[in-house]
């Protein structure tokens, strides 16, 4: 497997690339979506609403709690999960100021 060389970029690409990955797979877009629309803490819901198997479901789950955009507070024998405000909102700030970016620079075509 190869290396990534992330280390050759600023911490605050490396961020945007990890919060691109939360929307990255149709499935966790779904799972932000549902999370999103319910504005509360979701538990076994989640496996009900998607066409996907528990594993799947809990694979996706895990790699947003990962990076942060959704939390998850343990209730034995459930794990509720809701959108992290914090991270939600640093997401929005980063791809907006991102794509200003890119557009105010995008005339030389």
């Amino acid at each position: 497997m190869g290396v990534t060389k992330t280390e050759i970029f600023t911490e605050e690409q490396n961020r945007i690339a990890d919060l691109a990955k939360a929307f990255a797979h149709p499935a966790r877009v779904a799972i932000l979506q549902l999370l999103a629309q319910k504005k509360a803490c979701v538990c076994g819901d989640l496996v009900d609403e998607l066409p996907l198997a528990q594993a799947t479901v809990s694979q996706h789950l895990k790699e947003l709690k990962r990076i942060g955009i959704i939390q998850g507070e343990i209730n034995p024998p459930r794990v509720c999960y809701c959108i992290n405000e914090t991270v939600w909102e640093e997401a929005r700030q980063a791809f907006g100021s991102l794509f200003d970016t890119i557009v105010s620079a995008a005339t030389c075509c």
